[in-house]
């Protein structure tokens, strides 16, 4: 693909150092102010306030940064016409990590391999930061976390690296204390199924998707049945997913199935080589999504319309209409809060439940969330040097942990092994264990096709129009041919 070349625009000043004395002193460091493109939630908006309070530019500039906001579900769509249009508007964006190859070889990310070989604060943050963040954040073409870790160094040969966390997500288990910690209800669901009913922070670690989908079926509560020596209201769900069209929330779940079954989506790091048909479409992945889709029925019915995004199940839980959800980090804050949220003195978090495993062990791998931020090809020199300056101060232990303790979350390792972690929120702990079990999607420029489509195809075969194996047939046959004619398949 021909790269989209751009003039660069000068966007900040720094008048040059003068001799005084025989001494060269900077006399004044010039104005500068970075644009970022952000999405609209409490990560982003805690980043400008806490830059507003605490930021001061090694260089001396007086450095301002004007975010953005852009609500998540035009966010996408915002920036790709922004940049598509030659504004050069942004210096600095939040990017989904699947717009790398889009953007990339547009001409509009810049490429960071080199500045941060060159600077040894940007060198150790990168072997500070989580193997898995910096696969899926950074690298283009995609290298995994395997390629990365075998290198044994934190900028690998022949790697390309670009962006850095702005905020790194994983999923969790939020669950309602006051349900799961009542004896009653305990002594039923052991009498029941003979098994264990989750109170603790362990006992969600040895929760299953078997385990999962019998406490999906022990909470379904009619209204004026009881529960946890209550008279119910209204009907009641124990359990809830993502199971959404819209953009990518079928697949960010759908995918954490088939990777735990030990099957696999098309792998980018096989380019040309890697095939889609008879891999999206194996045996392992249609059992995997059989598995999905058998839990469906055992939650709110608007999972049977397509429509449980991970906003919805979200409100349901904080509604107290759900025992248990499994969302994003991200969306864990309005949880505990009183004005928002039914549940928020109720609520307490664990690690998502897997597969188990012959061993005994439960692989818990899922779909990486959250984004990196990364700067764009147009800026002056000056700019760069300061944008830079930003990452470091975001990615500095004391910002880091700030951002923490105000909902937010860190990816370097440094700070979450850090004594006070797990006790800023009560879903660190919970992060920590997830974020070693995360893989990502695909980053090439043909992503949002091969996305929209296969959200198309999960859509019909959650709603009840097709069935497993027909879905991942279609997929694989849509993404073998569109590969193909793109030339990343053989």
């Amino acid at each position: 693909m021909t790269l989209f070349k751009v003039p660069k625009q000068v966007l900040g000043t720094c008048i040059a150092a003068v001799l005084v004395g025989g001494f060269s002193n900077p006399i004044l460091a010039g104005d500068i102010t970075i644009t970022m493109a952000a999405p609209d939630w409490p990560p982003t908006r805690f980043m400008k306030e806490h830059f507003d309070k605490t930021y001061k530019s090694p260089a001396g500039h007086t450095t301002t940064l004007e975010m953005d906001f852009i609500p998540w579900p035009s966010f996408y769509e915002r920036v790709a016409a922004s940049l598509t249009s030659g504004e050069q508007k942004y210096q600095m964006i939040v990017t989904d990590s699947q717009w790398l190859g889009s953007f990339v070889e547009g001409g509009y990310y810049m490429d960071l391999t080199e500045n941060i070989k060159a600077d040894p604060e940007l060198m150790a943050i990168m072997e500070d930061l989580h193997p898995a963040l910096v696969s899926a954040y950074s690298t283009y073409p995609h290298k995994s976390r395997q390629q990365l870790e075998e290198a044994g160094t934190a900028i690998a040969p022949d790697t390309n690296y670009y962006g850095f966390p702005q905020f790194p997500d994983t999923y969790v288990t939020f669950y309602r204390n006051d349900i799961f910690c009542h004896e009653g209800e305990a002594a039923a669901f052991k009498a029941k199924y003979d098994a264990t009913f989750p109170c603790t922070y362990e006992d969600w670690q040895d929760v299953d998707w078997e385990r999962y989908a019998q406490i999906g079926e022990f909470l379904k509560r009619k209204k004026g049945e009881q529960l946890a020596g209550e008279t119910l209201t209204d009907d009641f769900y124990g359990i809830s997913y993502q199971a959404g069209k819209g953009y990518d929330f079928s697949s960010m779940q759908v995918n954490a199935f088939v990777w735990q079954h030990g099957g696999d989506i098309w792998d980018e790091t096989k380019v040309p080589d890697g095939q889609a048909e008879g891999v999206v479409n194996s045996d392992i992945a249609v059992t995997a999504l059989e598995q999905y889709l058998s839990m469906i029925p055992l939650m709110p019915p608007v999972a049977k319309t397509g429509q449980m995004d991970i906003f919805v199940t979200q409100d349901l839980f904080m509604q107290g209409k759900v025992a248990t959800t499994i969302d994003w980090v991200g969306l864990g804050e309005p949880v505990l809060d009183p004005a928002s949220s039914k549940v928020h003195d109720k609520s307490s978090f664990g690690p998502a439940p897997g597969l188990r495993k012959a061993d005994g062990s439960i692989d818990r791998t899922g779909n990486i969330g959250g984004q990196p931020f990364v700067l764009t090809t147009w800026n002056s020199d000056e700019v760069v040097d300061e944008a830079l300056n930003v990452v470091k101060w975001w990615l500095a232990p004391d910002t880091q942990l700030e951002a923490v303790a105000n909902g937010g979350q860190s990816g370097l390792k440094s700070v979450m092994a850090d004594p006070s972690y797990n006790d800023l929120r009560p879903w660190n702990r919970a992060h920590v264990e997830m974020i070693d079990w995360q893989k990502d999607v695909w980053h090439i420029p043909l992503f949002f096709e091969m996305l929209t489509q296969q959200q198309e195809e999960f859509d019909k075969a959650i709603t009840g129009q097709i069935s497993a194996k027909e879905a991942l047939d279609s997929i694989a046959e849509f993404q073998q041919e569109l590969l193909e004619e793109d030339d990343f398949i053989k």
